[in-house]
């Protein structure tokens, strides 16, 4: 991903939910997660600790797993796709 798309990527966490598909490291197996790190929403599902700025040249990003209620973390490297919102079936493992 190069960098004005990563830039763009962590403008689109920091304003609200973001789906990203990428590869898991050790299975390659594809994951769809809706994920934020727009405070608003991390304090309406009390998570009181949210990520104040994410470095455009890091390799790798955490964000809060919508559906998974928890931080995960994805490398740059493995994103396939991402789009704002989440798209209807979008869940799974």
């Amino acid at each position: 991903m190069k960098k004005p798309e990563l830039e763009n990527l962590i403008k689109a966490l920091k304003e609200g939910v973001v789906t990203v598909v990428f590869k898991k490291i050790n299975t390659e197996e594809i994951r769809i997660m809706p994920c934020t790190i727009n405070e608003t929403i991390l304090e309406e599902n009390g998570i009181k600790v949210g990520i104040k700025d994410i470095d455009a040249e890091s390799d790798h990003i955490a964000a809060w797993a919508i559906d998974k209620e928890a931080w995960r973390s994805f490398r740059i490297n493995t994103v396939v796709s991402w789009e704002v919102g989440i798209p209807s079936g979008a869940s799974n493992g």
